[in-house]
């Protein structure tokens, strides 16, 4: 599965426009990326928002619409759905197994580092799962349904779990539960934009769930800077980041000379 950026697409008359998503004033600023136990509440909440709002616009699409091609082929719309119904509902299997060992914590950004969890067999494995759990269900209505289910148990453990717990991802990471909630908000994120774009709807992050998202892709401090010098909002931001549009030559060097960090995604 790979996502590649909304100029590689064929999208028919669906134009987006992106500069009116998020409004520049509607995040006052970026967090840090490294590992943090001060965060809890703000991630639990966009996570929240973010899956609340991935939800009601998709639950607005005909059931033909996701039976379509999406924008991470060779997903359907409705197996990317479900691919976000598998990532929002890691948690509880997480939480019932005892607390890892010591070792090293594993920051959301570093949980994106490019090794064996985006190998081709991975990858497969990640393709097959959505296709038949999207299958199995039949009707993007059961997807929807289940992936309420999915985010709103891990939504209601994450509020009663201790900031200090660390769990073991199916990568093997030591994590702050927090910083693994953030990559949860980040796939709701990116992949929102993917299921808007490809059908052709205003894009519907959440500024909770932008916020998170560029504390993870950036250093602290540096959003307003990169969006001073580029002109961009917040989601497309997001989506120069996360490779879903392209970079001008100077943006590249702009956000280079920002550090940002390039994540690994499918």
């Amino acid at each position: 599965m790979t996502c590649p950026n909304y100029a590689a697409l064929s999208l028919g008359p669906h134009q987006v426009r992106w500069a009116t998503a998020i409004p520049r004033a509607a995040i006052t600023g970026a967090r840090n990326d490294t590992v943090r136990i001060v965060m809890q509440d703000m991630v639990v909440a966009a996570f929240r928002a973010e899956a609340e709002r991935l939800s009601e616009m998709v639950s607005r699409e005909d059931e033909a619409s996701f039976t379509l091609a999406s924008p991470c082929p060779p997903w359907t719309f409705g197996e990317l759905l479900y691919h976000l119904r598998i990532g929002v509902g890691r948690v509880p299997a997480m939480l019932a197994t005892p607390e890892p060992a010591a070792g090293p914590l594993v920051s959301a950004t570093g949980y994106y580092r490019p090794d064996e969890r985006f190998s081709a067999s991975v990858n497969t494995d990640r393709i097959t799962a959505a296709r038949q759990g999207a299958a199995a269900l039949g009707s993007v209505a059961a997807i929807l349904r289940d992936f309420d289910r999915g985010w709103r148990e891990t939504w209601a453990l994450a509020r009663a779990t201790p900031q200090t717990r660390v769990v073991r991802t199916r990568h093997g990471d030591r994590m702050l539960l927090t910083e693994f909630l953030r990559t949860r908000v980040l796939e709701l994120a990116v992949h929102g934009l993917d299921l808007a774009v490809g059908l052709g709807r205003q894009p519907w992050m959440t500024a909770a769930a932008a916020s998170v998202v560029e504390g993870v892709l950036l250093p602290a401090g540096t959003t307003a800077g990169v969006m001073d010098e580029t002109g961009w909002d917040h989601t497309i931001l997001i989506a120069k980041a996360a490779g879903r549009l392209p970079l001008t030559a100077a943006e590249a060097t702009i956000v280079e000379r920002h550090s940002l960090h390039w994540l690994a995604l499918g």
